[in-house]
């Protein structure tokens, strides 16, 4: 069986680039920055990305454009570049070293067979291999997350960690905040990694928990369950419930002390602030948004409610 391309020992010679989100333009121009000579961009395709027939570029093709790099949407130009450049070689190893962040996309074995790549991940592996580490993480409650530098194998995230570091996730942190915090810590473990070769790899060692897509079934909120689980899904991002029919979104939230016993769901205005009763503690609601309508403040929004003791919120 053909083995995947093996990983520079020194600094890496010539990059191409995979990725798709705004999360990896940072790492992008970090490497540019950082004088590595960035040979090719691979993204995902243009998209309609509002309202109209009209398709805009991905966040990283913008990015790419800007620092006039040369952009590609199938990884068989990537491949066809390494063969190239082999071609006109005399070593039977690449100096190329694909640099995957967020790209969306499977890379194809072939690709794996001709060009050496490393990736950043968001999670401390082997928890959370998959599509959605950040806000998994959220919504179970850990208290630390990471980013690990691992080599891409054919088996998804399940490859050896070249590098990593440790955050620990705060009682307010979002999707959001904590991608962020995320890419300042994994920005410089690449940097370094391609700076300097591949010293050592460690194997991924723990149980293997996969970071499944988020759905909608994991947005709704069910006011049975504690007021900490509901404030993580809101932390999350897309929360969303329902008041007398329509969809109800929440932005945002917080975990209050007051107490009173009421079933889950119902609502209570106490200080001018919109209370709601959980399985187990109670939130404040601080901005929501009704179904066809933009966001704003639950105190504005209670004004025109016309909350009652029967008012609540669910299915």
């Amino acid at each position: 069986m053909k083995s995947i391309a093996a990983l520079p020992k020194g600094r890496t010679e010539r990059v191409i680039f995979f990725g798709t989100p705004e999360i990896a333009v940072g790492p992008l121009r970090a490497l540019v920055a950082a004088g590595l000579v960035v040979d090719l961009v691979v993204t995902g395709i243009d998209k309609r990305r509002g309202r109209g027939s009209q398709t805009s570029p991905s966040p990283v093709k913008e990015a790419a454009l800007e620092l006039q790099l040369p952009v590609s949407h199938d990884v068989a130009d990537a491949i066809a570049l390494v063969s190239k450049d082999r071609a006109n070689s005399a070593s039977e190893t690449t100096r190329y070293l694909g640099v995957v962040v967020a790209y969306g996309h499977i890379i194809s074995t072939e690709a794996l067979h001709v060009l050496p790549m490393i990736n950043i991940h968001y999670s401390l592996l082997p928890r959370w291999r998959g599509a959605a580490p950040v806000e998994r993480a959220l919504l179970a409650g850990d208290e630390q997350t990471g980013a690990c530098i691992m080599q891409v194998v054919e088996q998804l995230d399940a490859g050896d960690i070249l590098s990593s570091a440790t955050t620990q996730i705060s009682q307010t942190d979002t999707t959001a905040s904590l991608r962020t915090r995320l890419g300042e810590i994994a920005t410089p473990l690449l940097i370094d990694v391609l700076s300097n070769g591949v010293s050592t790899t460690q194997p991924q060692h723990g149980d293997v928990v996969v970071a499944a897509k988020i759905t909608q079934a994991d947005l709704e909120i069910d006011w049975s369950k504690p007021a900490v689980v509901v404030d993580r899904q809101v932390r999350v991002g897309g929360a969303f419930t329902f008041f007398n029919g329509k969809r109800f979104k929440i932005h945002s939230l917080k975990v209050s002390a007051e107490i009173f016993i009421s079933e889950s769901g119902n609502m209570m205005v106490v200080n001018d602030r919109v209370l709601v009763a959980c399985g187990q503690g109670v939130v404040e609601l601080v901005e929501i948004q009704p179904e066809g309508k933009p966001r704003i403040s639950a105190q504005d929004w209670k004004k025109g409610a016309r909350l009652d003791a029967q008012s609540r919120l669910g299915s």
